[in-house]
């Protein structure tokens, strides 16, 4: 793994940091629904301003597109993190120009300070020199807390790092070595589960995957393809039947490369998709013609959790069903709990990440009980697929 420069390295005693979190939280009628990016951004905040640091934190929220959209303030967010520190959060009402130099001359050794939604500004997105600019003019050094927009070179994850002296926060200190336990030096053998809908979406993520672990467990829709291009009948399964070709290469070069690939050998049908359909288990060769696979069956769980037993690590992006309505959510349930059970048990290493895994794993009543669960989608399915991350690459000791 690459060296990066932490906050072990920084003494922020007096200085302005420049703090890019990611404030982009769940929002519904106006009220935050789900505080978790907040809460894990607080560590690196009290440490900072505990050692005397002027902290300002810059943050976008959802699309305003280089307009200000009074819905999308951050406000809401800087009180939000004011009750989760315990302590005055002051806000400005823009991330540049005379009314953020104001609020950040104003902060006194200690305090926190949230700038306005970093995306009310085009130039945000386009990583614009002058927005870069205006930016670096507010901090002393700038720390980077936002592994899940570390993909974007935009000018507030990545524009401003060439600016000022850079390190990264705790938060994204911990996803980078989680992410180092999970496939760049990682404790073998090494399980991956991917699931999700298409395979035309994660192409480039089984493809990466196949060359770096040991085994690799595929299910939810994705696995529906794969057996539908092994010539099995999957009546009215939702697959993609311009991907076979495509399909079949992954799983050649998977073999080519040592990658066992564990599919399905069991379904859950039903004929509709809808909560407590009926329903009924059926082998891969026996799909009716009218019913569709929801969810994987026991046989296939038993073999999943076989291969956890003999495995060091497991990395899991994506549910074996659909897991939002029941029972179709038994797999992933039963699986995650066995993979939970077995990093208190046994020491696997369990890392998950990306949207619907954390939806999945919460849902199983096990997100806690995980050796990591990235709170990042994009940033972790990107990493995942062996991809540069330009907000992560400008962190690296030189």
């Amino acid at each position: 793994m690459a060296r990066f420069r932490t906050l072990d390295q920084l003494d922020p005693a007096g200085k302005r940091v420049l703090l890019r979190a990611d404030l982009n939280v769940p929002v519904r009628d106006g009220q935050i629904t789900d505080r978790t990016r907040i809460e894990r951004l607080s560590p690196t905040i009290r440490e900072l301003a505990e050692k005397g640091a002027r902290v300002i934190v810059l943050s976008h929220f959802d699309r305003p597109k280089g307009k200000r959209v009074p819905e999308m303030s951050l406000k809401p967010m800087a009180e939000a993190l004011s009750a989760t520190l315990g302590k005055p959060v002051a806000f400005a009402d823009d991330c540049i120009g005379a009314t953020a130099e104001q609020a950040v001359a104003a902060l006194k050794d200690g305090e926190v300070l949230v700038l306005e939604n970093t995306r009310y500004h085009a130039g945000e997105e386009k990583n614009d020199p002058a927005m870069v600019e205006a930016l670096a003019k507010l901090g002393d050094v700038f720390v980077n807390d936002a592994f899940s927009a570390a993909h974007r070179a935009h000018a507030s994850t990545e524009g401003v790092a060439h600016r000022l002296p850079s390190y990264a926060g705790r938060l994204m200190q911990a996803e980078l070595e989680a992410l180092d336990a999970a496939l760049g030096t990682p404790a073998r053998p090494v399980v991956a589960i991917v699931g999700g809908a298409k395979v035309s979406t994660k192409l480039d993520l089984l493809g990466n995957l196949s060359k770096k672990v040991d085994v690799l467990v595929i299910g939810g829709a994705m696995a529906n393809t794969f057996l539908a291009a092994q010539g099995k009948s999957m009546g009215k399964s939702l697959q993609e039947a311009e991907m076979h070709e495509t399909a079949l290469r992954i799983l050649d070069e998977a073999k080519a490369a040592n990658c066992e690939v564990l599919l399905p050998e069991d379904l859950v049908v039903a004929d509709a998709f809808a909560a407590n359909a009926p329903h009924r288990t059926v082998t891969t060769d026996n799909v009716p013609d009218g019913m569709m696979a929801l969810d994987v069956g026991p046989g296939t769980v038993a073999a999943v959790e076989a291969r956890l037993k003999r495995a060091s690590t497991l990395v899991w992006n994506g549910p074996f069903g659909a897991f939002e309505i029941p029972p179709f959510d038994t797999a992933t349930v039963q699986v995650a709990q066995a993979a939970a059970a077995l990093t208190t048990s046994a020491g696997l290493k369990t890392i998950g990440g990306g949207g619907d895994t954390v939806s999945a794993l919460r849902h199983a009543g096990v997100s806690e009980r995980m050796t990591y669960v990235s709170s990042a989608g994009g940033a972790f399915l990107e990493w995942l697929e062996g991809k540069t991350l330009p907000g992560v690459a400008v962190l690296q000791e030189g």
